[in-house]
């Protein structure tokens, strides 16, 4: 709450909320500048406010997607939402909003984006405002939150020399637990995982499941290379099924590379020829170090660049525009 001097009124702070007062909103930074809609009200994102008895500040009690823009369209918007239509049946959480709303409210909020780039857009599905009670019925009705920003690409240095990762020590959260396959915004184990990552100098964390198999990472899911097969860990190693990872199976066929599931583990890394990770944001990124044990050449593998450069194809022709225009 806003404070007040001592013996200030209750007018007083009613005038200060309806000028403005320092404090009540804070500036941001630029790489955070934002164009947000809260329940279909648009604003600056240092305007827009979701109240502190919403129940996902509270308790993280809601859903999630993330999606990126080619050509200014949202890349693979229906499977986005398939998905987060599915995260929110399994918390019994009522979407008020038919895709056509979506896709209308995400085409205006992604107006206050400067017109020259790529958007990234982030989809957040509450519970709503109610009662400090872990009672969904406390709750009238839920909160939809859409955030738009400049899509900020990963740099292509990073592209060409390969990321480095490490093995994180928490482990991703079992499916009997808080479910992987549901995007919720219960994040916590992804968050000290990273921060692992952050502190061992590294870009990214692989979480290891309840039986010490390797699962996705942090913020992406995870593929290797074997004598010129693809391959990723499967479902029921306790992770999100990606859409960027399911579209790349799409992608695998297309180029004729196989692309298949199969548990992995720690002591496969040293007989890996490649490894890339996928991600909403990142399309395809190749690994080069994995704690220490280097991936093949320790440089970034010809299967590998040739998903990326398709990938991005397709995603350009999806949208409306080939890559090469």
């Amino acid at each position: 709450m806003l404070a007040a001097p001592l013996g200030a009124t209750y007018g007083t702070l009613v005038r200060r909320l309806k000028n403005g007062s320092p404090g009540l909103h804070q500036s941001l930074p630029r790489t955070m500048e934002a164009t947000v809609s809260v329940n279909g009200v648009i604003t600056s994102g240092d305007q827009a406010v979701v109240s502190v008895f919403d129940h996902g500040f509270l308790y993280g009690d809601g859903v999630y997607e993330t999606l990126r823009t080619y050509n200014r369209r949202p890349f693979l918007l229906d499977r986005h939402l398939k998905r987060l239509r599915a995260s929110a049946e399994r918390l019994t959480i009522a979407i008020p909003l038919h895709d056509d709303d979506f896709s209308r409210q995400l085409q205006a909020t992604m107006a206050g984006v400067h017109p020259s780039g790529e958007v990234m857009l982030r989809i957040l599905i509450t519970r709503g405002i109610g009662e400090l009670s872990y009672d969904p019925s406390a709750c009238a009705k839920p909160t939809v939150v859409i955030i738009a920003q400049a899509h900020r690409e990963i740099p292509e240095a990073k592209i060409r020399t390969g990321l480095r990762l490490i093995v994180a020590s928490v482990l991703r959260n079992h499916p009997q637990s808080v479910d992987p396959s549901i995007k919720s915004n219960n994040l916590l184990n992804n968050v000290l995982a990273m921060q692992e990552a952050l502190n061992a100098q590294a870009d990214e964390a692989i979480l290891l499941n309840h039986r010490g198999e390797l699962s996705e990472c942090s913020q992406s899911n995870l593929f290797v290379v074997r004598n010129g097969k693809v391959f990723t860990p499967p479902l029921n190693a306790g992770l999100l099924e990606g859409v960027t990872r399911n579209f790349l199976f799409e992608v695998g066929t297309e180029l004729e590379v196989p692309v298949a599931e199969a548990v992995l583990k720690e002591t496969d890394l040293p007989g890996l020829d490649e490894m890339f990770i996928t991600s909403t944001t990142r399309e395809v990124v190749p690994v080069i170090r994995v704690g220490s044990n280097q991936i093949g050449s320790g440089r970034p593998g010809p299967v590998t660049m040739r998903l990326l450069e398709q990938f991005r194809r397709r995603a350009h022709e999806t949208t409306g525009e080939s890559a090469a225009d």
